[in-house]
């Protein structure tokens, strides 16, 4: 299986179903950007249960809903409710690398304290309705937290576990780690799903030939970079720069839909596009006219322009 990595304020509702519908069969599933428990506020985490409402989500990939927080009475609340409206795994978020989330001992934050690992397990298991599968990272500051973690994790009935071979503190800079990642693998009992700087399909094929035990590849801003991506890995898909530029002429069409200000789509649109761009065979000039549009429909109009010239 290939799975789209959640990617806060960039892989939500709108983007899964604009890529399902131009690439459909690319993807098989994908993790929702987390629902955040922040001060155990249960309230602020329901009002973005849209990005995971299942009727929402009937045209678009099939997604997991995932949880951020350390608060067992809060999570096991939210997890049931989304057990309640259809959904059978939830995904707890222990990789998340943002300062402000670690700093709380959320995301990667809570991975050196292995005993509030336990001790959030040791709650919520037993009261989950549906199934739990976890994401994380190696570790917070280490590589080599993760290793006090595994015998934890073992204990529990999870239904998969990503790993992300990084550590929060390295954010997305350097190199992933796979010699730890290469350590840790037989001792969890666990199905691993490997996630972690697959840009082409040669760092797929790099992975699959390093861990064969793995079938279930995650993959996040490589599918930003390139959308064809899963579809390179998948079929051998050749360079299509008219499939890419449609894609993100359906992405910018549906941005100009959303309930946002107008200056939030625009910068929405053009983070879309600065992360895109860097795999399109166009012009320098090209690719400005498009990032200096001012409105969603300069830029579909600039978008149609570089389509036309092909």
């Amino acid at each position: 299986m290939l799975i789209l990595a959640p990617m806060q304020g960039l892989t939500e509702l709108m983007f899964r179903k604009v890529y399902h519908q131009c690439f459909p069969g690319a993807l098989d599933a994908a993790i929702s950007p987390f629902l955040s428990l922040t001060h155990g506020n249960l309230a602020d985490a329901w009002k973005k249960i849209d990005d995971v409402l299942p009727e929402a989500n009937a045209d678009s990939l099939p997604v997991i809903p995932q949880i951020l927080g350390k608060e067992p009475v809060e999570f096991v609340d939210l997890a049931n409710r989304l057990f309640d409206i259809g959904y059978t795994e939830i995904n707890w978020n222990i990789g998340c690398p943002m300062r402000r989330v670690t700093a709380k001992h959320r995301g990667s934050g809570i991975l050196p304290y292995p005993d509030e690992v336990r001790a959030i397990l040791d709650y919520i298991i037993p009261r989950l309705h549906p199934s739990l599968s976890i994401k994380m990272r190696l570790g917070l500051h280490l590589p080599d937290e993760i290793f006090p973690l595994i015998p934890i994790l073992n204990d529990y009935p999870l239904r998969a576990i990503t790993i992300h071979p990084r550590t929060g503190k390295q954010q997305y800079s350097g190199q992933v780690d796979l010699d730890t990642f290469q350590r840790a693998l037989p001792l969890i009992r666990h199905k691993v799903i490997y996630n972690g700087d697959i840009c082409t399909p040669a760092d797929y094929r790099r992975i699959r030939q390093r861990f064969p035990q793995i079938e279930d590849i995650m993959i996040g801003r490589g599918i930003l970079f390139d959308p064809l991506l899963p579809l390179r890995i998948k079929h051998n898909q050749p360079d299509d720069l008219q499939a890419t530029l449609h894609f993100v002429l359906a992405l910018t069409d549906a941005i100009a839909q959303l309930p946002i200000r107008e200056e939030s789509r625009m910068r929405k649109t053009k983070e879309y596009w600065c992360l895109v761009r860097r795999s399109l065979p166009i012009t320098e000039q090209q690719s400005l006219t498009v990032l200096h549009a001012q409105t969603p429909a300069e830029t579909s109009l600039r978008l149609h322009a570089i389509l036309d010239s092909i």
